[in-house]
């Protein structure tokens, strides 16, 4: 965890108060996991640090999952500025709360001596402090869950980074992500889009917890040694709270690419008839020309997303995306074209914007295939061949036109007979 120097003082004179721990063991340190829930924010779950005081009575859990400023959530995540806040709530309603939400609830009892359960305390205790509670959120390098896996080694002594932190993940930072978003295939379409090819390599096992699921097993099947020597298993106890049988995480990450695939051929095949059928204007021109307007929209509007994320924004997942080669803000340009295409009356300027069209989606036909086979260089590679497949007979159909439509088309019968 990353603390100023100032908090960093103020740990050393703490524990130097701290020095002397009574023999007793007044304190439990449990780690509480929360499946994914029903709510787009819980589809990855959560998980808090809860410290049930015996002296006090008092069992509070620690979340460092609080949204700041709910009313502004979706334009924080967009702008990359969202903030998180740690706090201090009762256990009992910080479970109910993820109770509501359908969320798995598992109790995780940590096999501590009583000198680390009073530093995981003051670790917690310094979290909530007014000047250490916010942090800028971090999706897959610095969340709710990162926090607590770096307090769980602090109080290993270190060992919990070293065991995990050269074991590789047996899934990609993406491959974990789209585990949860599977089950609904828009959602899915969109987070995998706007990750970039940094999400794509290899991870250790310390990156890869990120994910609630991921700090849960590692802690489930830890070893460490104490202070005297004695190796100790981490987890002493499990409780299941609840279990609502939620089924939304998967094990292997789920093809979605042959339904997208399907989607795209069924739409160039009703662009070849709208083509073919510029014979009779001016319906199919004015049609036409409106599905080249939406189509820009629809790409290029995506595309002016994805280059403000990557270039104006603190996304470091969306960084380095060749997604921005067949699909970026010059494809809005479809827009105005597409509409003189589908009014214009003049035959001049409906060839013009014709042409214009034309090279427009021939030239998200290179960036396609540049971004196909740059995958070939290892430094390049993305896994981003669902929307490439959706794409390109979009655009193949869009850039040819009539004429070329025709061509091809005599060329593919006289091949078969």
């Amino acid at each position: 965890m990353r603390y100023t120097i100032n908090i960093f003082i103020l740990f050393l004179l703490t524990v130097s108060l701290h020095a002397q721990v009574s023999d007793s063991d007044d304190l439990i340190v449990k780690i509480a996991v929360f499946g994914p829930g029903d709510k787009i924010y819980a589809w990855w779950g959560h998980i808090t640090l809860i410290i049930d005081d015996k002296n006090t009575g008092r069992s509070t859990s620690y979340d460092f999952g609080i949204f700041s400023d709910e009313n502004r959530f979706f334009k924080n995540i967009i702008s990359g500025r969202l903030i998180y806040t740690c706090e201090a709530l009762p256990a009992k309603n910080n479970i109910n709360w993820y109770i509501d939400l359908h969320c798995d609830v598992t109790l995780y009892t940590l096999n501590l001596s009583p000198e680390k359960k009073e530093e995981v305390k003051l670790l917690a205790e310094i979290s909530v402090l007014p000047e250490n509670r916010d942090y800028f959120y971090r999706f897959l390098r610095d969340n709710c869950t990162t926090r607590i896996r770096d307090i769980i080694d602090i109080a290993a002594g270190g060992q919990f980074m070293e065991r995990f932190i050269n074991e590789t993940s047996r899934y990609t930072l993406r491959q974990q992500v789209r585990r949860h978003t599977w089950f609904s295939p828009f959602i899915d379409w969109v987070f995998g889009f706007f990750m970039g090819r940094d999400n794509d390599r290899k991870v250790t096992v310390w990156e890869a917890m990120f994910l609630p699921s991921e700090l849960e097993n590692c802690i489930n099947s830890f070893f460490y040694t104490d202070e005297h020597g004695i190796p100790r298993k981490l987890v002493s106890d499990i409780e299941i709270v609840y279990r609502p049988q939620n089924n939304f995480a998967v094990p292997v990450p789920r093809k979605l690419w042959p339904q997208g695939f399907a989607a795209s051929i069924i739409t160039a095949f009703i662009l070849v008839l709208l083509l073919l059928a510029q014979a009779k204007p001016p319906a199919a021109q004015l049609v036409l020309g409106i599905v080249h307007s939406l189509f820009g929209l629809l790409f290029g509007g995506t595309g002016l997303l994805l280059f403000f994320m990557i270039f104006f924004t603190n996304h470091d997942y969306t960084y380095h995306n060749i997604n921005l080669l067949f699909c970026n803000p010059l494809l809005l340009a479809a827009v105005p074209f597409g509409i003189m295409y589908a009014v214009t009356p003049e035959n001049k300027k409906r060839l013009f914007a014709e042409l214009a069209l034309r090279i427009i989606w021939f030239l998200v036909t290179l960036g396609l295939l540049a971004s196909m086979m740059i995958k070939l260089l290892p430094m390049f590679r993305q896994e981003n061949f669902q929307y490439q497949i959706v794409m390109l007979p979009i655009a193949v159909v869009l850039s040819l036109g009539t004429s070329g439509l025709k061509k091809v088309m005599q060329c593919v019968f006289q091949l078969i007979t």
